[in-house]
């Protein structure tokens, strides 16, 4: 659960990084991919985290 806080708020984040840079007509900045990059490396685990729960809700393990 703790990882997923912090994803939220970078993607958030993240996406008004893209919009203004959509309206501005600029590209992304440096910022957003320092962003993306631990987005990435806290979604990846988050992500493997609800599927570990999954697996344990479907196979009910003693």
């Amino acid at each position: 659960m703790l990882y997923w806080l912090p994803v939220v708020w970078l993607q958030v984040r993240m996406a008004r990084m893209a919009e203004d840079a959509v309206r501005g007509g600029q590209s992304l900045p440096a910022r957003f991919w320092c962003f993306h990059r631990i987005w990435t490396a806290l979604g990846v685990p988050a992500f493997a985290g609800v599927i570990a729960i999954l697996y344990l809700m479907v196979v009910r393990p003693a």
